[in-house]
């Protein structure tokens, strides 16, 4: 992107999707970057622990970089900050609070010694050559989450980060009178969070959860365990708030939920400390006097949950008169996992409570259709951007822009990686930047492309097959017939008479090859692999990885 006095806007991820979250403006000779977060991998990610950003276009002008500025301490906007720091050099990064210790926290974990992180409040106000950075307080599921407003000599951006409207919040309210202000000062761009751009209405206010996760444990007689998204700490500010209203203890499992608890507590969101008690304790009170908080409401497998439904946790046992609460919402492609550990729950005869519309156990924290609205209508953008959602929810936040007298050439519906300009108070589009997904496995970042998921794939479906040669280099011949074994492909002992195919064809392969060509080793394996897998696919309509493993002897015969 040149320099011509425009500013532009490219996102390296979070649109298409739900996740990765990164947007990058650029005036000049400055850069400011915004969220830098993960996004979990899909099924067929094989092996793939996190996705992040390509961080390409920030490699090549990390010298006009002024700052990371995150919006929120979700995994989505803060995940991705340890890769980050090992690729660009960011000179400072500015965040919440809560989000702060968070990102501190990862960085602990990981070994990087990165301090120069300056809290945001709202306010701050952070001024660069080009840029005034300002924050708008906004309501989310978890404290201290921002709007961040980019004043640039061409125009107000407006990136509302995760947002809702709740007017009777457990955590403070959303500064409206800010938003409006700044609406009827002249915002040019809005960038809006699209992720329940597809559900209609208002969401609930976290007070109506409140109310019924209240009425719920005031009623049940034996013991609770809730569930819930480690990351919603109101929710579990409110869950501590109404387990000493009713003189309930709590017992916590789960690593996320322990940091979670021990951040709220640093941070005064809890105040009492005594109400938390570990697994011994609970030994000596009745069960209508505990609660037990946990992870694994997406039914996750090591979740703690999960070993709990299915008897396998070491501190906790199912009783009959136990009460289980999600008090949280599918993500999707969780379903199945769910449904699963609410079966096994069902069987062991425990009494389960899911979110519904006649329970009000989980509220989202992302705006839906009405409040999507309302966002436009306070900001009312000249142009607007939706972000954060997959394309289906950004072409329907893009619906609803026109609903609010938006005209739709003033909205751009964009793909990662797709520059829009703005020059002179006028949006329009202006080209495209590298920006593609970079999987990280382990500690190892981008050496797992798709060739290596391509593989792994194949090894899932038909496995692998390894044949083990002893080759006499100098007399060129197989010294002993070829050992073969396969995991995922077939059972061997079953399938014994495929296996004695399968290493009579290696034998002449290579028989052959040793009698026609100039022995070397790579050749021979590639001979092996091109001839011997249509010779399988033929017996079995499989294709399973075929690993030829050569033992070379320089030995000359008698």
């Amino acid at each position: 992107m040149k320099e011509n006095n425009a500013t532009s806007i490219v996102a390296l991820g979070g649109l298409g999707e739900v996740g990765k979250n990164m947007y990058v403006i650029t005036h000049n000779d400055e850069i400011i970057v915004i969220d830098a977060g993960v996004m979990f991998p899909e099924i067929g990610l094989l092996g793939v622990d996190y996705v992040i950003q390509d961080v390409t276009y920030l490699k090549q002008n990390e010298e006009k970089i002024k700052g990371l500025f995150i919006t929120h301490g979700h995994e989505d906007h803060i995940g991705g900050i340890p890769f980050l720091l090992n690729q660009v050099n960011i000179p400072i990064i500015y965040a919440p609070k809560i989000a702060k210790d968070l990102i501190n926290k990862k960085l602990e974990e990981r070994g990087i010694n990165y301090k120069n992180i300056e809290v945001i409040d709202k306010d701050l106000v952070v001024n660069t050559k080009h840029f005034k950075i300002e924050f708008v307080n906004t309501t989310h599921s978890i404290p201290d989450s921002f709007a961040i407003v980019i004043h640039t000599p061409n125009g107000v951006i407006f990136e509302t980060g995760d947002f809702k409207f709740d007017l009777t919040p457990i955590g403070p309210m959303a500064d409206i009178h800010k938003m409006a202000y700044l609406g009827s000062k002249g915002v040019t761009l809005l960038l809006s969070d699209s992720t329940n751009a597809l559900s209609t209405g208002f969401s609930n206010s976290e007070s109506v959860v409140d109310g019924t996760l209240n009425d719920i444990i005031s009623r049940h007689i034996g013991r609770v365990i809730i569930a819930t998204f480690a990351s919603n700490i109101f929710r579990i500010k409110h869950i501590v708030e109404t387990c000493k209203k009713y003189n309930r203890k709590i017992i916590v499992f789960g690593r996320s939920m322990e940091a979670s608890i021990e951040l709220a507590l640093n941070n005064n969101l809890i105040s009492d400390k005594s109400i938390f008690i570990d697994s011994k304790e609970a030994k000596k009170l009745k069960r209508n006097e505990i609660c037990i908080l946990c992870t694994g409401s997406q039914g996750e497998p090591l979740a703690a949950l999960s070993r709990i439904a299915n008897g396998s946790h070491k501190q906790i046992s199912l009783l009959p008169d136990d009460l289980v609460i999600f008090s949280s919402s599918p993500i999707p492609g969780n379903s199945e996992s769910i449904n699963r550990i609410i079966n096994k729950l069902c069987l062991k005869g425990v009494k389960v409570f899911t979110n519904t519309e006649f329970s009000d156990i989980h509220t989202s924290g992302h705006a839906k259709l009405e409040e999507l609205k309302w966002m436009l209508r306070i900001i009312k953008p000249k142009y607007f951007m939706p972000m954060h959602g997959e394309f289906r929810m950004l072409k329907q936040h893009a619906n609803i822009a026109k609903m609010c007298d938006i005209p739709e050439e003033n909205t751009f519906i964009c793909s990662n990686g797709d520059v829009i300009l703005l020059k002179d108070g006028i949006v329009s589009r202006g080209g495209t930047i590298t920006a593609g997904d970079v999987y990280v496995d382990g500690s190892r970042v981008g050496d797992v492309g798709s060739v290596v998921i391509k593989d792994r794939k194949l090894m899932s479906q038909d496995g692998i097959l390894i044949t083990i040669l002893n080759i006499n280099t100098l007399s060129r011949k197989l010294l002993i017939k070829p050992n073969v074994t396969a995991r995922g492909f077939v059972l061997v002992n079953e399938n014994q008479e495929l296996m004695n195919k399968i290493e009579h064809k290696i034998s002449d392969i290579v028989n052959n090859f040793l009698k026609t060509s100039i022995y070397n080793y790579t050749d021979l394996k590639n001979q092996i692999i091109l001839e011997l897998l249509p010779y399988i696919n033929e017996l079995t309509r499989r294709r399973p990885i075929i690993l030829p493993v050569i033992m070379e002897v320089n030995q000359k015969e008698d």
